[in-house]
C-alpha cells in the first residue's frame, strides 16, 4: 500500500473515532427521553387497546412500554411528549 494512501486512511480513522466519540448539536440521533407511558394513557382516560390504536402500535408494545421492558423512541417519544404536555389538543387534532 502506497504510504501516503496509508497515512490518508488512518486519519480518516481517527476523525472518525473522534467524531464518534463527540456529543454534537445535531438533532439526529439525539435522545429524546419519553414521559412515563402508563401516567400518560391513564391521563388521557383511554384504555390501553384505545391507546395503542391512537398511537398506531399494537397493545403489547404499549404494555412492553408501560412495564418499561422497552422504551419508545422516534415518533412515538415526541407524540407521547406531546400528549403529556396537552392531551385535549394532540387528542382532538388525532381524532379528527
Amino acid at each position: 500500500m502506497n504510504k501516503t494512501l496509508f497515512n490518508d486512511l488512518l486519519k480518516s480513522l481517527k476523525e472518525a473515532k473522534t467524531l464518534a466519540g463527540a456529543k454534537t448539536g445535531s438533532v439526529r440521533g439525539a435522545a429524546l427521553p419519553a414521559p412515563d407511558v402508563r401516567a400518560v394513557r391513564e391521563r388521557t382516560g383511554l384504555s390501553q387497546t384505545e391507546f395503542a390504536r391512537l398511537m398506531r402500535v399494537s397493545t403489547r408494545t404499549l404494555q412492553n412500554w408501560e412495564q418499561h421492558r422497552r422504551q419508545p423512541t422516534g415518533p412515538a417519544a415526541a407524540l407521547l411528549t406531546m400528549v403529556a404536555a396537552s392531551p385535549e389538543a394532540v387528542l382532538k387534532a388525532l381524532h379528527a
